[in-house]
């Protein structure tokens, strides 16, 4: 086929080898999912056509990154899925830019200024969405992928999460059987998908066992270490404290520690701890934290990976996606001690 005396475009292309516009942009990304043989010829007939991809505009707009968006100060848990979005960005060859997101944004001046400056798609972590966010940059054309969100909108949203109900199940059980029955749950916003979930676990655990939630033993706050703090000293001095308690992230069991020390308690002598993500901080405190692994950056990669698939006009297999957690035992929990 002669080339057209016009500039060719990925459509041109895509017409010319009978194939999606999506396809053409894998291989010209180095996608592996794509056949031999269509590659073969997608690249022959980019070849005969003289397509150029316009790569220094694109650098000089800032155009094919990934935004990955928090609403509040970076921590362990974020550093986790930042780095697993840097690695996927990588070996896609897309840039990625990290953000915090201070306040209300008008949400169509929001989309806006996320498309002008270049963005292919946006990620954004245990944030919490207006209704009017996700139709705003629909309206946009961005892709917007959620990671751990503390509410889903009643739109259709793309989600990247973990199995959160198994998760506070485990840990639970775990507790359960080292011979606790006086357990507690210190964990996020009551009304967070993923804190619900974990909570729901807890519950499904302690009714199987036949053990009670005695009142005052489910406290939410945030996933922060002073919520931690607070809500490991609202449990430990009610009248009937508990002899072990989940933590609905590693950075609240953190926070639950220095309740206990600060109350002449001995970890795990006199109160077990269970935390949840299994950050870096899991492994450093002193004892290292009992925890539920919830794959941070696997989570991050998967995000990154179904963004672009989104951006190049693929669909996805699932709008809600739920990679497995796992107990990782460690020294911040032992048997109950004998009255």
């Amino acid at each position: 086929m002669p080339p057209s005396s016009r500039r060719a475009t990925l459509a041109t292309v895509a017409a010319s080898a009978g194939v999606s516009v999506a396809t053409v942009s894998k291989v010209l990304n180095g996608r592996s999912d794509v056949s031999p043989a269509t590659r073969s010829l997608v690249q022959e007939l980019l070849q005969q056509h003289d397509y150029v991809a316009p790569t220094p505009r694109r650098e000089q707009a800032g155009l094919g990154t990934v935004e990955v968006q928090f609403d509040t100060d970076l921590n362990a848990y974020s550093t986790e899925i930042i780095q697993g979005v840097i690695e996927a960005g990588a070996e896609a060859g897309v840039g990625v830019v990290v953000s915090i997101r201070r306040g209300e944004a008008r949400t169509t001046a929001w989309a806006r200024s996320l498309v002008a400056a270049g963005r292919r798609a946006l990620i954004a972590v245990t944030s919490e969405l207006t209704a009017g966010q996700p139709a705003a940059l629909s309206r946009a054309r961005l892709p917007l992928v959620l990671i751990d969100p503390l509410n889903l909108p009643r739109t259709r949203v793309t989600s990247i999460g973990s199995t959160n109900f198994a998760g506070g199940l485990a840990a639970t059980q775990h507790l359960l059987s080292l011979g606790h029955r006086r357990i507690a749950y210190v964990g996020g916003p009551a009304t967070a998908a993923c804190n619900q979930a974990r909570l729901h676990g807890y519950r499904a655990a302690m009714e199987a066992e036949g053990a009670p939630v005695l009142p005052g033993y489910v406290r939410s706050s945030h996933f922060h270490y002073q919520d931690g703090v607070e809500g490991g000293a609202a449990v430990l001095d009610l009248p009937h404290a508990p002899t072990a308690i989940f933590a609905g992230s590693d950075e609240m069991a953190v926070g639950i520690m220095e309740a206990a020390r600060a109350r002449g308690l001995r970890i795990p002598e006199d109160l077990s701890i269970v935390g949840f993500d299994d950050t870096q901080i899991a492994k450093v405190t002193s004892p290292p934290l009992t925890t539920i692994r919830q794959p941070l950056r696997e989570m991050g990669q998967a995000a990154l990976r179904t963004a672009l698939r989104l951006a190049d006009g693929e669909r996805v297999d699932s709008h809600h996606v739920e990679l497995a957690t796992e107990l990782v035992v460690r020294g911040s929990t032992a048997p109950v001690r004998k009255p």
